[in-house]
């Protein structure tokens, strides 16, 4: 079982800043892909950025430039760094690790229990 709990969630006004964390902890014998999610009331949860175990990233087109996704491999952390924060920014925002209990095991997927991020004045 593997466990990420979320912090960084707030309220910002239009502009402003905020980082978030995720930190991963229990049976992870390798964790491949990291990456955050977000979601707002009707709608699909959708992907906002990813980075592989070798650090490629890949972000959805609404937040390139602006946000920036890092991990630190060693504290088994995702981190997104999210600047000149936008009213519809504001959503739900929910990590992803895809981990692996073993060498033998398969690739399995947890999530984040969420952190609000709001953008307003």
């Amino acid at each position: 079982q593997v466990q990420l709990v979320e912090s960084g969630g707030g309220l910002v006004p239009p502009g402003g800043s905020l980082r978030l964390s995720c930190a991963a902890s229990g049976s992870i014998f390798s964790i491949n892909a990291m990456g955050w999610y977000r979601q707002t009331p009707g709608k699909q949860r959708e992907l906002v950025a990813i980075i592989t175990s070798g650090g490629s990233t890949d972000y959805a087109n609404s937040v390139k430039g602006r946000f920036t996704i890092s991990r630190d491999n060693a504290k088994n952390t995702v981190y997104l760094q999210m600047n000149s924060l936008k009213p519809e920014d504001t959503a739900v925002y929910y990590c992803n690790v895809d981990s692996r209990a073993s060498w033998y095991g398969k690739v399995l997927t947890y999530w984040g229990q969420g952190t609000q991020v709001t953008v307003s004045s």
